[in-house]
């Protein structure tokens, strides 16, 4: 018997997939009536990152109503699947409870294991026999289903560990920093020689960028989270220094050493606090 709980989740998602079909349906909402897979595309990356937004600063009721408009999105391409009659949204969690039964065999199987490192090898190996079963147009490569759409710091952590599994990897964190000093130096180099040089410079760059994602890994740092935290970080010392300064107009008007040293303050007293 199920519990109250599984019952009224069910109940509420039942009631989420019918409001989301009226919506959509003759004499429903006429901006829903009116998306399409494209032009919901950006809504759905907007709140993800809302959702990882939520998480960072431990904002748990934002995360409810941030987790509801994820959540949202997906009633929204299956309710479109369902229209066009490629699937339904009783096909999307039919699918996933498959899967995870399917990848979960120590769990739900016979199989054991008895760490997560041992569960992650069985999670390659059967999500590698997936892929070979749906056919070679799909690609059989390591690195055939990594989808370029993602974002880059994403892509390339993927690219990375994909890689690392046959061995093509540095040993250790070491490699990587001199790795980095040589792609910095490369880069230096391409930019002193301006527009003639842009497109090797962007080039270096990028490889610069992609040495220092593997090096997060290596290190077992996150670097989406860690650029978000820099970025979020950078957004507390300069409104510090506004504030120092007496508005944004105040600032405008400083000079470099005088802009130097209200970073300096900004630093000193969020270090101090």
């Amino acid at each position: 018997m199920e519990s109250p709980e599984k019952k009224d989740a069910a109940a509420a998602f039942g009631e989420a997939v019918g409001i989301m079909a009226r919506l959509r349906a003759p004499g429903g909402c006429p901006w829903d009536r009116e998306q399409d897979f494209d032009s919901i595309k950006r809504h759905t990356l907007e709140e993800t990152y809302e959702v990882f937004d939520a998480i960072e600063r431990r904002a748990w009721p934002e995360l409810k109503d941030e987790l509801g408009d994820l959540l949202l999105q997906v009633l929204f391409y299956a309710q479109m699947a369902d229209e066009a009659g490629y699937f339904s949204i009783a096909d999307v969690a039919a699918g996933l409870n498959a899967k995870l039964i399917r990848r979960h065999p120590h769990v739900f199987g016979t199989v054991d294991a008895a760490d997560s490192d041992t569960v992650l090898r069985n999670w390659e190996e059967i999500k590698r026999e997936e892929k070979q079963a749906k056919g070679p147009e799909l690609g059989t490569g390591l690195l055939s289903d990594v989808p370029r759409s993602m974002p880059a710091i994403l892509e390339a952590q993927k690219l990375g560990s994909r890689a690392a599994k046959v061995g093509f990897d540095w040993p250790d964190a070491n490699g990587l920093f001199a790795k980095m000093d040589e792609e910095l130096e490369e880069l230096r180099d391409e930019a002193k020689g301006g527009e003639k040089t842009k497109v090797r410079a962007a080039e270096e760059f990028g490889d610069l960028m992609f040495t220092a994602i593997n090096l997060a890994r290596h290190l077992k740092i996150d670097p989406e989270g860690a650029l978000r935290a820099a970025n979020a970080k950078f957004r507390r010392r300069f409104a510090a220094m506004e504030k120092q300064a007496a508005g944004s107009d105040a600032l405008a008007q400083c000079n470099p050493a005088q802009l130097e040293a209200l970073w300096t303050e900004a630093k000193r007293v969020e270090t101090e606090a």
